[in-house]
């Protein structure tokens, strides 16, 4: 009985998968479509995310203050955009007290990026 428990535990070990090196967008790594928009959209969403738990407001007060239902306010804050667009949760930023800013530079690789800064 030893014997299989420690043949199944090795084989259990060649099993495992191995870890790959992931790039600056998970979205693109499993190869969604828009990965760049979707990238865009969790980052605002994790800053909506940061100002509601700043404030100590429930999602309701928070539905109230952005102008939607407590339940969209539920999906943001577990990371689920949606189907908001870029520009709405830019809107909730500004809403929630925060300047936006969009700025275009030079860069040095063969696409740029978009980041937000917080």
């Amino acid at each position: 009985m030893a014997s299989k428990a420690t043949s199944h535990s090795r084989t259990a070990a060649r099993k495992t998968p191995r870890a790959q090196r992931s790039s600056v967008n998970g979205f693109a790594d499993l190869g969604l479509p828009n990965p760049e928009q979707e990238l865009l959209k969790a980052q605002l969403t994790l800053q909506i995310y940061r100002l509601i738990k700043r404030r100590g407001i429930t999602q309701t007060e928070a539905g109230r203050v952005l102008g939607i239902k407590q339940p969209h306010v539920s999906a943001l804050v577990r990371n689920r955009s949606g189907s908001f667009s870029v520009e709405r949760l830019m809107d909730f930023l500004t809403v929630l007290g925060r300047d936006v800013e969009i700025t275009g530079r030079p860069t040095r690789n063969v696409h740029g990026v978009v980041s937000v800064v917080a």
